[in-house]
């Protein structure tokens, strides 16, 4: 069974951190958005830092998120935005203390990889989700359900889905996931997951169609994909392609290798690098119902 963290309540503490990448502007509207909901927000010292393109040196970073880690008043930590940079730090971040006191971690893109660690390491449960530099584009929809994530609402989605590449069926399971990308990065590490029976998100960013073909291949040939419950497509957004045609979409591929094991996929999930990047809570269990064209999930 995952740890679920308490959830929000007017008054409490919240954090924000940049475990990555430095922040291109102020966060006002994230700032204004987060005490509209009557929450007290503390900025880290990595806000306003610069080194190179990270928010500050390593050792800054990571010493931001362990006084986060550690302060037992603060209720969720936020990561400010992604980009890269948290691989450089994760490993001299001591976690343990969530293990007696969880509380929410926030973030996408690049925050899979703590996702990951986290529930690796804990099975804590974190939300995926809009960070401060994604909220003044975000959907109305999609800052509706990152509140209903912390404040504990329940969270269901439906859509419509193309249809086309959709593998029909019915699944419940722990979810998972997050960027491609980091997933990939964290095979055979510490922070590396079980996927068996688990329900797999993934998503990802100005990657060329290539890549992902290769991506998906390495989780593949690394035994993640075989036994899992179901796997949920969501935006893959800003895609490239080479001179000479690839020759597959997105869809085309990842159905390429999966076709044969048997669990519901669907694709255009509102979740990813997209203005309705709505909230998911990894490690919660999540039941799943696929078909041509309709896609149900709701939290159990």
């Amino acid at each position: 069974m995952s740890i679920t963290p308490p959830y929000l309540k007017k008054g409490d503490k919240i954090a924000i951190t940049c475990p990555a990448k430095k922040l291109p502007k102020p966060m006002t509207d994230a700032i204004n958005l987060l005490q509209s909901w009557g929450l007290e927000v503390i900025l880290g010292e990595t806000v306003e830092a610069s080194y190179h393109q990270f928010s500050g040196d390593d050792a800054l970073r990571a010493k931001d998120m362990q006084r986060f880690v550690d302060d037992d008043s603060i209720k969720a930590i936020i990561a400010a935005r992604g980009g890269y940079g948290t691989i450089r730090i994760i490993d001299h971040v001591n976690f343990d203390r969530l293990a007696t006191h969880p509380k929410w971690v926030l973030g996408f893109s690049d925050i899979t990889l703590l996702h990951s660690h986290l529930y690796s390491k804990y099975q804590l449960q974190s939300i995926h989700g809009q960070m401060p530099v994604n909220i003044p584009d975000a959907s109305a929809q999609s800052i509706q359900t990152l509140h209903r994530a912390l404040f504990g609402e329940k969270l269901s989605y439906e859509f419509t889905s193309a249809g086309k590449y959709n593998i029909n069926g019915e699944a419940t399971g722990t979810l998972v996931g997050g960027n491609l990308t980091l997933l990939v990065s964290t095979l055979g590490s510490v922070s590396d997951i079980d996927y068996s029976g688990k329900i797999l998100f993934i998503e990802d960013v100005g990657e060329y169609l290539y890549a992902i073909d290769r991506l998906i291949r390495t989780l593949d040939r690394a035994g993640k994909l075989n036994n899992l419950a179901g796997l949920i497509v969501g935006g893959f957004t800003e895609i490239k392609d080479n001179e000479i045609p690839f020759g597959q979409t997105v869809e085309e591929i990842v159905i390429d290798v999966v076709k044969n094991y048997g669990y519901p996929v669907c694709f255009d999930f509102p979740a990813g690098h997209i203005s309705n990047n709505q909230s998911l809570i990894l490690g919660g269990t999540l039941h799943l119902q696929v078909s041509e064209q309709r896609v149900t999930a709701n939290y159990i």
